[in-house]
């Protein structure tokens, strides 16, 4: 995993670790998977529904990246975040309250 940290990515040719992390973030999917893990483990079947029927090889897809980023794992209760992937999610939740409180004051104006 130390090799794809410093890989290239999309809009980068350092391979920094922040331009890997939002590279990963930004692909199809990435966000709207993680943030419906936060509730706990789930099975393939339930994060698909729970993701508006996303297609099975995406879906995948992401899960086999986010397993190997160590965000993900899988165990007998189905796909769950690892301590990284819970660490990074609730960075997600405050965005989700600033974006929140955002979306309000534009609305205001």
């Amino acid at each position: 995993m130390a090799k794809l940290l410093r890989t290239p990515v999309r809009g980068s040719t350092t391979g920094r670790p922040i331009m890997v992390l939002l590279d990963v973030l930004g692909q199809r999917w990435s966000l709207r998977i993680l943030w419906e893990l936060r509730a706990g483990n789930v099975t393939f079947r339930q994060l698909r529904e729970l993701c508006d029927d996303v297609s099975p090889t995406l879906l995948n897809k992401r899960l086999k990246e986010f397993r190997q980023l160590k965000f993900v794992e899988l165990d007998e209760a189905g796909f769950g975040l690892t301590g990284h992937g819970k660490e990074l999610v609730t960075h997600f939740s405050k965005l989700d309250k600033w974006a929140g409180n955002w979306s309000q004051e534009l609305e205001r104006d």
